[in-house]
């Protein structure tokens, strides 16, 4: 009886069905894969003709996989994270002060302080060359999506080294103007008369939330929005006062922070780091110098 006949079979077409394997879709692996959904469908198909074996049945609800995908998931899984760790192991290999570095960050923290503090290394270290993607998404640093992330909070993600650097203070802030036409707020009759400004709940829940709800319990909400700049814009135009980072607004000479009974919440700034890059030379050197510059640049954040 002959032998059947192998297929040599490409890891970048395995990956494609490993992607809509765990995400379970077209457009979600597409997502995930950093490219597009007809590209996706396109390769999946082409892998499907090259190997003759259907791996999905295509239906009115999407996408299904075979028995023979759903047997094939577990395999893939281990070669997926076997390849991961040698890319990591090529990435950390020792280079001196050299390379890129990818970091990953979100909203204010991104853009007025991991921003400023990546030019600083970058400069110092002219052999180094920065990315920061400052974007709200989990990148999963795992599997090298980056290779640095700074966030608030925990991180979800469990095989990392987390360190805490730092804890952002929040504070009330109000235009000059919009001080002298609506007075002072009476924090004791939960600022009656005055206007504030929340965050979009689709934003997410941040720690100053119930905090400012409380403070201004009968103030009105003029506006919600999901972003640091819309918040400053409004409250510099004197419309409203809105909690702001001090980080970001003590430094901004069109506004003035408002002495409140309550105090002041914070949020913790993290740094996460995959263990297998920790000691790479250019990442140690960044993690070193990004607790220090914390410490020295940023007064309003309260260093650990």
């Amino acid at each position: 009886m002959p032998r059947p006949k192998l297929v040599k079979v490409d890891w970048d077409d395995l990956r494609i069905a490993l992607a809509v394997l765990r995400h379970g879709s077209l457009s979600a692996a597409a997502r995930a894969m950093g490219t597009t959904q007809p590209t996706v469908s396109r390769r999946l198909d082409a892998f499907e003709r090259h190997i003759g074996i259907e791996l999905f049945e295509r239906g009115k609800e999407g996408l299904a996989p075979t028995p023979l995908a759903t047997a094939l998931f577990e395999n893939l899984q281990r070669m997926d994270e076997g390849a991961l760790a040698i890319e990591r192991r090529i990435a950390a290999r020792d280079t001196g002060l050299q390379g890129a570095i990818t970091v990953t960050s979100l909203d204010w923290l991104g853009d007025y302080v991991v921003a400023p503090m990546l030019a600083r290394f970058s400069a110092s270290h002219r052999l180094v060359v920065c990315e920061l993607i400052n974007d709200a998404r989990v990148f999963n640093l795992s599997r090298r999506d980056a290779d640095v992330a700074f966030r608030f909070g925990a991180f979800d993600q469990e095989d990392l080294v987390v360190r805490k650097l730092a804890e952002a203070a929040y504070g009330l802030y109000a235009s000059p103007e919009y001080l002298e036409r609506h007075g002072r707020p009476n924090f004791e009759r939960g600022c009656p008369g005055h206007a504030i400004i929340l965050l979009h709940e689709a934003a997410g829940r941040v720690c100053y939330g119930e905090w400012l709800k409380t403070l201004a319990r009968e103030a009105r909400v003029i506006l919600r929005t999901n972003g640091l700049q819309s918040h400053l814009a409004a409250v510099e135009a004197g419309d409203a006062m809105a909690a702001l980072p001090r980080a970001v607004a003590d430094r901004r000479p069109a506004l003035r922070r408002i002495e409140t009974p309550l105090a002041e919440p914070v949020q913790p700034i993290r740094m996460g780091v995959h263990p297998d890059l920790r000691d790479t030379p250019r990442i140690r050197a960044f993690i070193d110098f990004a607790a220090r510059e914390l410490k020295v640049r940023a007064p309003e954040l309260n260093p650990v």
